[in-house]
């Protein structure tokens, strides 16, 4: 499965250079050319990777990347214009994986690319395990022991997203938008009937559940151990 990216660079040629050259080297491409709709195609796509310009329109690329940090720790590699250590720095401290300033090489940026992935390990894991929960997502299966569980494309959408995020707490809000790309949901409280669905399909004591805990106030988290 190829990993996908989304490049977010207000050049447009350059993005589309980037993305020619990405595409070549065997990776799913998406483009953003403002940090608007970088978020917008975030929250609908789930990227593997971010290449994340800095200096963009509507909202700039230290923004997007506060906010992507929020709830996500998708690798992200930062492209700018600046030069300096400061610069450096606080790209780094705002939670990016690396850092390329322009003019760079495109065989740099997919060494970059291949180095951070690897570095990240779970975004290349296609199977994830918890407990007597086996989640696999190329094959888009999940077993509980020995059984297969059938869950709906949303239910499977939402799982899948809160196991490659385990231990973190999202809101409804967050979850909706985690799945809304491949669905047609729009009221965050039908995610409190997924949840429902998935503990009676998953979980051994839907009452007490062990995978998908309630954080009240808040929302949801999926209970397991980071790989």
């Amino acid at each position: 499965m190829h990993a996908s990216i989304l490049v977010v660079e207000d050049e447009e040629k350059l993005a589309q250079a980037i993305a020619l050259y990405l595409r070549n080297a065997g990776f799913s491409v998406e483009i953003a050319l403002d940090g608007q709709a970088a978020l917008e195609a975030f929250a609908r796509q789930q990227p593997d990777l971010i290449v994340l310009d800095l200096m963009l329109p509507k909202v700039d690329g230290w923004t997007v990347c506060h906010r992507i940090r929020q709830n996500s720790d998708v690798p992200i590699i930062m492209l700018t214009a600046r030069v300096g250590e400061p610069a450096r720095v606080q790209g780094l401290e705002l939670g990016a994986d690396d850092y390329l300033e322009k003019p760079f090489s495109l065989r740099e940026l997919v060494a970059r690319i291949h180095a951070v992935l690897r570095r990240a390990g779970k975004k290349h894991q296609s199977v994830i395990r918890a407990g007597d929960l086996r989640i696999d997502l190329e094959q888009h299966e999940v077993w509980v022991g020995e059984k297969r569980v059938e869950l709906t494309a949303s239910e499977f959408a939402l799982l899948a997203f809160m196991a490659q995020h385990p231990n973190r707490v999202f809101t409804r809000v967050q979850l909706l938008d985690a799945i809304r790309g491949s669905t047609f949901e729009t009221s965050e409280r039908v995610i409190d009937s997924h949840i429902k669905n998935l503990r009676k399909k998953i979980e051994r004591n839907p009452q007490e559940p062990e995978y998908i805990q309630t954080v009240y106030g808040i929302g949801y988290r999926f209970h397991g151990e980071r790989p």
